[in-house]
């Protein structure tokens, strides 16, 4: 096999096992949407440990330990994080997987506005098509749907502040070490969430059969798993290839809440996201130009979707 078709398994792996989360944690029902967050992030913490462990990661990690600039950036980056798991958890268990799903078809086009907005970047205009198209998409959600998508905008907003702190890390601090200092960074969040879940109701994990038990513990492994198989795709592929696998995920959830789940898609939502789609065929458009005349095809990059 070769190391581009490798590559490309790897990503695509990495993007299905992103859409195939809000089965797995429905399937960890009765546990409640904080909990779940709260012992995502330790599991994933252990694990990470663990991985380091085996790898012999931790001279790396160390590594970034000692750079206080380099901390600063995984810890902003771990509040970030937090966000985003928190609002996918409460959509996927309160039924608006769809909505979770217009926020990541939204992302790529949100990262390159915030690169013009924050990083005073220039994009070219079919980009500007595209940005154009998902704001009236937005609009008519709100109008017409008479709804405001509060989550699909919290998902895109955060990931995408999220991707521009990455961007910031860069390679400095590989995957395992940046999810691991991300994820020690939320412990003490973690451990009030499930101070204050036991107070109202008790914890869930471990008092809901053998079975929810060990679901729930692999929430780490689920984290950390498609990460690694990410990164170590993307080392073997261009982002010009991997900025249009990342459609595999939306495409997956918005599937998965529609014809799996059962969620509603009267005419008014359907005409957003008919409008959020022509955005992302403009700007697939733009990346296959310009990857054809040899210009960066994405100005921020995708990145993982943890």
């Amino acid at each position: 096999m070769s190391s581009k078709t490798a590559g490309v398994l790897y990503t695509v792996g990495a993007y299905v096992l992103w859409g195939l989360l809000p089965l797995y944690f429905i399937l960890l029902k009765p546990i409640g949407p904080w909990e779940l967050v709260a012992w995502r992030v330790l599991l994933s913490l252990v694990f990470c440990a663990l991985l380091l462990t085996v790898t012999r990661g931790w001279p790396a990690l160390m590594a970034v330990v000692k750079q206080p600039k380099l901390l600063g950036l995984t810890a902003l980056a771990g509040v970030l994080i937090y966000i985003n798991w928190q609002v996918f958890v409460l959509a996927t268990l309160s039924g608006q997987v769809v909505e979770s799903s217009l926020g990541y078809f939204i992302n790529p086009i949100t990262t390159v506005l915030l690169g013009v907005l924050v990083l005073h970047e220039r994009i070219r205009r079919l980009q500007w098509v595209a940005i154009g198209i998902a704001a009236l998409a937005v609009v008519v959600i709100i109008v017409a749907h008479g709804t405001f998508p509060w989550i699909a905008l919290s998902l895109t907003a955060s990931f995408g502040v999220y991707g521009l702190v990455k961007k910031k890390i860069g390679p400095a601090v590989d995957a395992t070490s940046g999810l691991t200092l991300e994820t020690f960074w939320l412990i003490p969040v973690a451990i009030v969430t499930l101070f204050f879940v036991a107070q109202d109701g008790g914890i869930t994990y471990g008092s809901s059969g053998a079975l929810n038990t060990v679901l729930v513990s692999f929430a780490g492994v689920a984290t950390a798993i498609p990460l690694l198989l990410f990164a170590a795709g993307t080392r073997r592929v261009d982002l010009t290839l991997v900025g249009m696998i990342q459609f595999i995920t939306p495409v997956m959830q918005f599937l998965v809440g529609w014809l799996l789940l059962g969620e509603p898609m009267p005419p008014e939502r359907w005409a957003g996201f008919v409008l959020v789609w022509i955005a992302i065929v403009v700007f697939l458009v733009d990346i296959a130009l310009a990857a054809r005349r040899g210009r960066p095809a994405d100005t921020t990059g995708p990145v993982e979707l943890v």
